[in-house]
């Protein structure tokens, strides 16, 4: 585990109280305003874990909360990006950044990253989790056991095994858990089944989550951030000439799930008027729903 810190008159980790709003003005970290507060002031020293972040859309959440002052905990595979992106947090006004290596593909690797996190950071108030990985690929499914277990694993069980090993250190800040799902999560995604069923897993079990946590009166907020095609260069590497949509950019998307995080809203949908109409034909029209996304489908370089 690393550290970089930046000068600051206070840098070590505080606790200044979120509120819960709703927004009524265009988000900026810097001058968006709710109930008088400022975003900044909201988050700043705040302790922050961010998977997944060494580059796509965790780096660019991860650079929304170094703007904001915030304490951070990067985690990823690649060292050498993931020193980068730490770097980058400091320049950009984090209070301190971190950087552990992991591997979640292995659930003990997801358990050491909150142990590091306690050691380091003393606690939690934002658990972001972003990763992404599995053995499968985009094409059709032929029966690859191995690749399902890969992809549950990394994008489900590790999800729930940080979250089972943070839930202490979270109930006693009573902070916030953003979890990165998919359009492919809330609507069956032909050549990618692995990937939706794990996705499908997530809503599942955070849903779930956020509903029993209600009940028992914790305050503890729960964010599903419901995203489409984002032109990270994993997205784009792996499917960008197998989709004709439009790939929407990952910095406002960033931007969006950090400010639903922040205020502690149940799900933020991204890019909203693109993915709103199709939940909703979901329900309403499911076969014309279906017939919409396959003509998005370049069926010559897939199949």
């Amino acid at each position: 585990m690393h550290l970089l810190m930046r000068p600051a008159e206070d840098s070590n980790p505080s606790s200044v109280p979120i509120r819960s709003a709703s927004c009524t003005e265009p988000w900026s970290p810097f001058t968006w305003k709710q109930d008088g507060w400022k975003a900044s002031e909201m988050v700043r020293g705040k302790r922050v874990l961010v998977t997944g972040s060494s580059t796509g859309i965790g780096e660019q959440i991860a650079y929304e909360f170094a703007r904001m002052g915030a304490h951070l905990l990067l985690t990823a595979r690649r060292e050498k990006q993931l020193k980068e992106v730490a770097q980058k947090c400091l320049e950009l006004g984090a209070s301190s950044a971190r950087h552990v290596v992991s591997n979640m593909n292995n659930l003990t690797s997801a358990q050491n990253v909150i142990e590091e996190t306690r050691n380091t950071l003393g606690g939690l108030d934002y658990l972001v989790l972003n990763h992404v990985g599995g053995s499968g690929r985009f094409g059709p499914f032929q029966g690859d056991m191995a690749a399902v277990t890969s992809s549950m694993t990394v994008n489900f069980l590790s999800y729930v095994q940080l979250t089972v090993s943070a839930m202490t250190m979270l109930q006693e800040s009573q902070g916030s858990i953003i979890v990165i799902s998919s359009l492919s999560g809330r609507i069956g995604a032909p050549f990618t089944l692995s990937y939706s069923a794990a996705k499908f897993a997530l809503e599942g079990f955070y849903s779930s989550l956020r509903r029993e946590l209600h009940l028992r009166e914790i305050s503890l907020s729960v964010t599903v951030a419901v995203l489409g095609y984002i032109d990270t260069d994993n997205a784009l590497k792996i499917i960008g000439d197998k989709i004709t949509m439009q790939a929407s950019p990952k910095e406002e998307c960033a931007r969006e799930v950090v400010r639903a995080g922040v205020l502690r809203h149940r799900e933020v949908i991204y890019p909203y008027w693109s993915l709103k109409p199709l939940l909703l034909l979901k329900e309403w029209m499911p076969g014309l729903m279906e017939r919409l996304l396959d003509k998005f489908l370049v069926l010559e370089n897939i199949l």
